[in-house]
């Protein structure tokens, strides 16, 4: 066999350089990506568990999204009197907390505790599940914004015109936050802060506990 030349050598050595360089880039995007979000929530004010699972899914799917300035954080776990509509901030990491309503059908004796969830139309109860946020309207309830299931468990979503809106019925004041018919409903005195932020292809995650 005849030994390998000078040039083929350097050849070969240039190769790995060029392998180990770019394996070198490959972690470091990898290792970058799986930090972009370290710095969201240092307060610990989200609950940890489904603030992790949105953050997973927007890494997983980001070109599903347009919109990463924002993710909102919807607890169905706790009560209605709660401030448990989270809107985090992704590029300075804070956290601000609003009232919401959930459907009547997800609390039918009233009592402020969401513990149906449904997908079917004519249910008038909350779902659950990743969302993203589409257009923006004027309806019923003035400026609104459209959403759309990217879950089994909320894919009707939008054919159910469930929607963010303001409403009368969700007000700090109350000892709970009315009902509505699906709709994620927040005090009208936020309505145009929240939706100018999160419009146009933020994810929202409805989760239930589970």
């Amino acid at each position: 066999m005849r030994p390998v030349g000078g040039n083929m050598k350097l050849q070969l050595k240039s190769l790995l350089v060029v392998c180990l360089v770019f394996t070198a880039g490959l972690l470091f995007a990898q290792a970058s990506s799986a930090q972009d979000y370290r710095h969201v929530d240092p307060s610990r004010i989200v609950p940890q568990r489904p603030l992790s699972q949105a953050l997973a899914y927007l890494q997983k799917y980001p070109s599903q999204f347009s919109n990463k300035n924002y993710l909102v954080i919807i607890d169905f776990t706790q009560h209605s009197s709660k401030k448990r509509f989270y809107l985090v901030n992704l590029k300075s990491g804070a956290v601000e907390r609003f009232l919401t309503a959930h459907g009547s059908g997800s609390d039918t004796d009233g009592d402020g505790w969401a513990t149906r969830f449904s997908n079917a139309s004519g249910s008038n109860a909350s779902s659950v599940g990743f969302y993203r946020t589409a257009e923006t309207y004027s309806g019923k309830y003035g400026y609104s914004l459209r959403l759309q299931g990217l879950s089994s468990t909320n894919s009707n979503a939008y054919s159910r015109a469930i929607v963010v809106h303001g409403a009368n019925y969700v007000q700090e004041s109350a000892s709970r936050a009315g009902r509505s018919w699906g709709c994620p409903a927040v005090d009208m005195k936020y309505r145009t802060y929240i939706i100018d932020r999160i419009r146009s292809g933020s994810l929202m995650y409805g989760w239930s506990g589970q």
